[in-house]
């Protein structure tokens, strides 16, 4: 028997839930809250530069830039400054001596819906939901958790993990040793890569969409539906493709069939809407029913 990789999709958006409740709760006696407030146009543009703690982002209906930051160290503070409709948002350092445990700061920012973003963060975590304009999120180890966002995403981390649930637009993550989910997007172009880490994708397959996931090892898990329509390419050069779906396979196929490992090629449901690239050096490839 082939070990199937399974993420229960409740299990992913519970802890989707739980991190805004967790972050700000419990705060130090020391901690320090410091509110800043910036009015801005339909389009802002908002970055954010973190070394440590967690960022939250959250669209609302208000023309304005709402930033919260709990802060334990007196050694850093909250930046904060306004060029137009862009706003920088960083910790500051307050002496030369700073330790990496007096580094953290934890962010809280409300943003009108159809702002741009740009975030860094090493360590902590990053949780953006509702926000419709482009986004870049760049991290170390920090998970990045995204919630019905839509726009040019752009993912990179090292060891972080990457979660999107009802994400639309263009997504384009890459990770070292991160984990990926997809679930229930509504996308027409994902491209998930990552060196070592697992990739789950629940998702819609769109007309014309293009969803490509490779792994150089560990699992790569494509869900469907009976209702879905898509052309698929597996492939595993020293793995397992393991197949539930009952593909018609090509009479003529121009495709170089590996040499070693496993690879698989096929339209599930007459005329395939949708074009799905699966690829893995010594992993495993699971395509299995919802």
């Amino acid at each position: 028997m082939h070990t199937r990789f399974a993420v229960p999709e409740g299990n992913w958006r519970a802890a989707f839930l739980l991190i805004p409740a967790l972050a700000f709760t419990a705060l130090p006696a020391s901690a320090r809250r410091i509110e800043k407030q910036f009015k801005v146009d339909t389009h802002p543009i908002v970055s954010i530069h973190s070394p440590s703690g967690t960022v939250i982002v959250k669209a609302w209906t208000k023309s304005e830039v709402l930033v919260i930051a709990n802060i334990d160290s007196g050694n850093v503070d909250l930046g904060a400054v306004q060029n137009g409709d862009h706003i920088d948002i960083a910790t500051r350092l307050l002496s030369n001596n700073v330790s990496p445990s007096e580094l953290r700061a934890d962010y809280q920012v409300d943003v009108p819906e159809n702002t741009e973003l740009q975030i860094h963060n090493d360590t902590g975590g990053v949780s953006v939901a509702n926000v419709l304009g482009d986004m870049n999120v760049e991290t170390v180890g920090a998970g990045i958790d995204l919630q019905d966002v839509a726009g040019y995403l752009t993912v990179r981390t090292v060891a972080g993990s990457f979660s999107c649930l009802r994400c639309a637009g263009h997504i384009q993550a890459n990770s070292i040793s991160g984990n990926m989910s997809f679930v229930d997007t509504r996308s027409t172009n994902i491209q998930g890569h990552t060196v070592t880490g697992n990739i789950l994708f629940s998702g819609q397959f769109l007309p014309n969409g293009q969803y490509s996931l490779k792994n150089y090892s560990g699992i790569i898990e494509l869900k469907f539906s009976p209702g879905d329509s898509f052309d698929l390419s597996a492939t595993s050069l020293k793995g397992k493709v393991n197949n539930d779906a009952k593909l018609i396979r090509p009479r003529r196929s121009d495709r170089s069939m590996p040499r070693e490992g496993e690879a698989l090629f096929g339209t599930y449901n007459t005329a395939g809407r949708a074009s799905v690239k699966l690829a893995s050096f010594d992993g495993t490839i699971n395509i299995v029913k919802r």
